[in-house]
């Protein structure tokens, strides 16, 4: 249990209203109860909040709501550490080296590395100071792996992988295999050179069962703060810049660039041998078969800036009012036909004299039951 107060001070905020109310709990605002904080990252989520039962909330500077709360620069970060504050990381008691991983005697692991059970790691490996290498993951022959890093239980580090500093490696990753490279020769699919690796730099976050291909001749890198969603595949040889976000089930094909800060959204496609620039936004589902330059949002199959996109998706909203606009000229079109060829006045709808086509024509969209007048008049 902790006061508003006491929260504030975690989060170096400030306390609009009672500092002393106490919180049992931290909850997102669809499940907050009496006694808990939750928060709003924006004045969208307001609706919610009339219904949320939260006694306290966090929210961004200069925004206010009718019960206490705390207002801080980033009320997602500062909700993060208060939540912190009421789960505790369950932490394993497990350290040190297990007597049932495999271990060459030519690996070298240093200080304070912990090896759980099943783990296997093959000859000439080295794994930096600090570093968990949990269940049943296999580690190459060749590989480094830097200090601090986690890797989680059944990943698999082909030979000559190297990982950097404070990375984690989440269940099921694969990095390294050989790339999807085939030459067809008489009737056949060989499989080109595969003599390359993967190189992770420091502060990556790989997803689980995400799939990294080694390079060709030379590498597959990605740099360093970038984060890798679950289900990602990258092809060989690419190069992903500095602290790019690559959201789940993307794949890049072979031989792709990116500048840093690139952000592609759920199930983007990126065909091979295309760059894209720095700070480049790719909407979900993102079809990339071309260069992209950088600082601009893009959408769609194939990808166009996504001003464009929107502009064409409300377009496409407007075709069954258009059809019904061109069935009705459609139909003042037959009426009049069906009077120049009778060179006669049949039509009961047609009425007036007119000297000319053009007077026809006006006098037949006048009365016709399509005609805007007659609409309103209706």
């Amino acid at each position: 249990m902790y006061t508003l107060g006491e929260l504030a001070q975690i989060v170096n905020g400030t306390v609009i209203g009672d500092a002393r109310a106490e919180i049992s709990g931290a909850e997102v605002l669809s499940r907050a109860q009496s006694g808990h904080i939750s928060f709003l990252r924006s004045d969208k989520f307001k609706r919610e909040l009339l219904s949320c039962q939260a006694t306290a909330f966090v929210v961004p500077t200069g925004f206010f709501v009718d019960r206490p709360c705390i207002q801080v620069n980033e009320p997602e970060h500062a909700f993060s550490l208060i939540v912190a504050m009421f789960r505790r990381p369950i932490e394993s008691r497990f350290s040190g080296i297990s007597s049932a991983a495999n271990i060459s005697p030519r690996a070298k692991l240093g200080v304070g590395v912990t090896v759980y059970p099943g783990a296997f790691i093959d000859d000439d490996v080295t794994i930096g100071d600090g570093t968990t290498i949990h269940a049943n993951v296999s580690v190459m022959a060749g590989c480094e792996i830097g200090r601090e890093v986690n890797i989680f239980p059944n990943v698999v580090l082909y030979p000559g992988t190297c990982i950097g500093d404070r990375c984690n490696i989440h269940a099921g990753a694969v990095l390294g295999a050989h790339g999807f490279g085939y030459e067809s020769s008489s009737g056949n699919h060989v499989l080109s050179a595969q003599l390359g690796n993967v190189v992770i730099e420091d502060d990556c976050d790989i997803g689980a069962c995400a799939t990294i291909d080694r390079g060709t001749y030379g590498q597959t890198r990605i740099g360093a703060g970038t984060k890798i969603d679950n289900l990602v595949m990258v092809g060989h040889n690419c190069t992903i810049g500095r602290k790019n976000l690559i959201v789940s089930q993307s794949g890049i094909a072979g031989s792709c660039t990116t500048g840093e800060f690139v952000i592609m959204a759920g199930q983007t496609g990126v065909g091979d041998h295309v760059s894209i620039g720095a700070r480049a936004i790719l909407c979900a589902k993102s079809g990339v078969m071309n260069d992209l330059p950088g600082d601009q949002m893009y959408a769609g199959i194939p990808v166009t800036p996504a001003k464009e996109q929107f502009q064409r998706l409300a377009a496409q909203s407007r075709i069954p009012a258009m059809r019904k606009e061109i069935a009705a000229l459609r139909k003042q079109l037959e009426t009049i036909s069906r009077v120049l060829e009778s060179g006669q006045r049949k039509d009961n709808n047609v009425t007036g004299q007119w000297n000319n086509a053009a007077d026809l024509v006006e006098d037949v969209l006048t009365h016709s039951p399509s005609h805007p007048d007659k609409t309103q008049a209706a």
